[in-house]
């Protein structure tokens, strides 16, 4: 059966998204290899640096691991490996849950916020150059 007007539309639009997704991952892979990170690193270490001070437990700043895959996007397993590299580079730290000792905690450490503060701007520009402006 042919694909209606607006099926073939639908299906346009959703392969325009998926373009757009790759090119601009490529380029942040690009532009942040430079820094030492990958796209997914950075996105790690930019959910952990914008944690709300009501998202933390007292005097903690961390996420469970669960949290951040629904933030990141990555499944539990990919993202397990990507916070050991970023552990291993003194990027952050892991720690037990207290709440739920089968679960595993992720902090920022200080190497880790300032790499994030140095790269920052150069993710943001990679955004605003490759994704079209938005109606406030």
């Amino acid at each position: 059966m042919a694909a209606t007007k607006s099926e073939q539309a639908l299906v346009e639009q959703w392969r325009d998204v998926l373009s757009l997704h790759a090119r601009t991952m490529c380029e942040l892979d690009r532009e942040l290899h430079r820094h030492g990170l990958g796209a997914s690193d950075f996105e790690v270490l930019d959910v952990l640096a914008e944690m709300r001070a009501e998202d933390a437990r007292p005097g903690d700043c961390s996420y469970r691991v669960q949290e951040l895959a629904s933030r990141v996007h990555l499944s539990q397993s990919a993202l397990s490996r990507l916070i050991a590299r970023l552990e291993k580079d003194g990027l952050v730290t892991r720690g037990m849950c207290a709440e739920d000792r089968r679960g595993v905690r992720v902090a920022l450490t200080e190497e880790g916020r300032s790499r994030h503060a140095e790269v920052k701007p150069v993710q943001r520009a990679v955004l605003s150059r490759m994704l079209p402006a938005t109606q406030a």
